[in-house]
């Protein structure tokens, strides 16, 4: 799979100068990022975007890895042939019309098929967005949102996604809200050759994937996809499309898909240590929090701090409603607590700090309770309430060291407006510790990490990239 993701040479079969057209995005995003040999392909003109263009594949004068296909699909088995004259190893086809749309779509897709096998060419796709590397800055797909560049940013969570369009909606959600990085995004359609066994064990072998999140309707080899993921230390996240009759039917006109039996694949997925979610904000979530957990002890409970009783109360029936035990502190923490809390009110589990923070401040109050949960014995795991327009991140600073060093993991969830809420948000996700919008998101992403940790082996160690690594400036073509 690797001339994929990093390719000798590429010709965009398609492109276009006209900012209106799709095949403009396909080479812009490929100029931009890409620093290998790029060949533009249409008859129509002589450059595009100052690049020399080709009228047709036979007409490049060098040999490439990869095209990038997005003409009319009727062309496909032709194109086939010129590429294998050229030695090409792969073909990204992003233009839809295949097997989605009938008889006759399948027929063509089967053809083309039949021919890069009989070539020795992989196909990928169709019907789908192509991929994007958060790393290299390979961006082969025909989005076309402008503030991509400026918020690709580089981290190691991987996605396979069997969508076009929502493959590009999700990523442009996920890095619009931060908080995680991408390794590689991988939209795969109708997926006729490649699918995402292959792509899922590339990633399982991938140094900068340490997460992986798919979107599937349908598995092309179940049993050899469930055995790679009953393999891996890494954790996977799985949104199944096609669950009821109806979805079913839908996922069949999407991506000629057979959804199969839900029941069964549901099953199967927990059998194998598959993390399931059931949105793509749940999905989006749940990825993120995997990308800042490193190991979890799972040896005692979780502890929550929170400034408010009724806080602590709704996420004590939180833990309680996913069958997750609440810490039972020791007594040496309740004596430590009680060093920050005022003499009449003795502390308590969920620690309600507000009666602390009055007396001795937020700084004083946070650090030292902090301290003393991740101490105990019986924590294993933190939940964290803040308030962002009334603290410094600077009093977090040991918090972030203390769950990688002890194997605790912790989730934050943060209240406030404004600037303020955004930036600070992002401080604590920089530092290491994710941040949910719902107190609920979080306690099922505690119940995910585990029920994972415990199948998988408690010394796992997935390493978090820094969200603010610089991403790598292109180069003159």
């Amino acid at each position: 799979m690797d001339f994929f993701f990093n390719p000798d040479g590429v010709a965009i079969i398609g492109a276009s100068d006209e900012p209106s057209r799709v095949g403009y995005n396909i080479l812009k995003n490929a100029l931009e990022g890409y620093t290998g040999r790029i060949f533009p392909v249409n008859p129509k003109y002589d450059t595009i975007q100052n690049v020399p263009c080709y009228p047709d594949v036979d007409s490049i004068p060098e040999a490439f890895d990869l095209a990038v296909y997005f003409i009319p699909a009727q062309f496909l088995p032709e194109t086939i042939r010129a590429c294998a004259r050229k030695k090409v190893k792969g073909i990204i086809i992003e233009s839809a019309g295949f097997a989605e749309v009938g008889e006759k779509g399948r027929r063509l897709q089967e053809e083309s098929i039949r021919l890069a096998r009989e070539h020795n060419i992989r196909l990928w796709g169709p019907n789908c967005m192509g991929l994007i590397d958060g790393h290299t800055r390979n961006v082969f797909s025909f989005l076309g949102e402008k503030r991509l560049w400026d918020i690709l940013r580089p981290g190691n969570v991987s996605l396979i996604v069997q969508s076009g369009m929502l493959s590009a909606g999700f990523l442009m959600m996920i890095l619009d809200r931060g908080g995680m990085g991408i390794a590689k995004m991988c939209s795969i359609g109708n997926k006729c050759d490649v699918h995402e066994g292959e792509l899922l064990e590339y990633l399982l072998n991938d140094p900068e994937t340490d997460v992986i999140g798919l979107y599937v309707e349908s598995l092309i080899d179940a049993p050899r996809f469930m055995d790679l993921c009953r393999s891996t230390h890494k954790p996977i996240v799985i949104l199944k499309g096609g669950q009821s009759p109806a979805g079913a039917q839908a996922a069949a006109s999407h991506t000629a898909s057979m959804a199969g039996n839900y029941t069964i694949t549901s099953h199967a997925f927990r059998q194998c240590g598959i993390v399931e979610a059931y949105d793509v904000n749940e999905l989006a979530d749940v990825l993120r929090g995997f990308s800042k957990t490193r190991s979890f002890n799972t040896t005692g409970g979780t502890a929550i701090i929170s400034f408010s009783g009724a806080g602590g109360i709704i996420t004590s029936d939180l833990l309680y409603k996913h069958n997750l035990p609440i810490a039972q502190l020791c007594a040496e923490t309740y004596t430590s607590l009680q060093e920050v809390f005022p003499a009449w009110m003795p502390p308590s589990h969920p620690v309600d700090i507000w009666p602390a923070i009055e007396k001795n401040g937020y700084e004083r109050v946070y650090t030292h309770v902090i301290s003393a949960l991740m101490h105990d014995e019986n924590v294993d795991s933190l939940i964290i309430h803040l308030l962002a327009n009334r603290m410094d991140i600077g009093y977090l600073q040991e918090l972030c060291t203390l769950k990688d060093t002890l194997g605790k993991p912790v989730t934050a969830w943060l209240t406030g407006n404004g600037d303020r809420l955004v930036e600070f948000r992002k401080q604590l996700e920089d530092m290491g510790i994710p941040v949910f919008e719902e107190m609920s998101r979080g306690v099922q992403f505690l119940q995910a990490a585990r029920t994972h940790f415990k199948d998988k082996g408690q010394n796992t160690s997935p390493r978090s990239l820094p969200e603010a690594t610089a991403p790598r400036k292109a180069t003159a073509k």
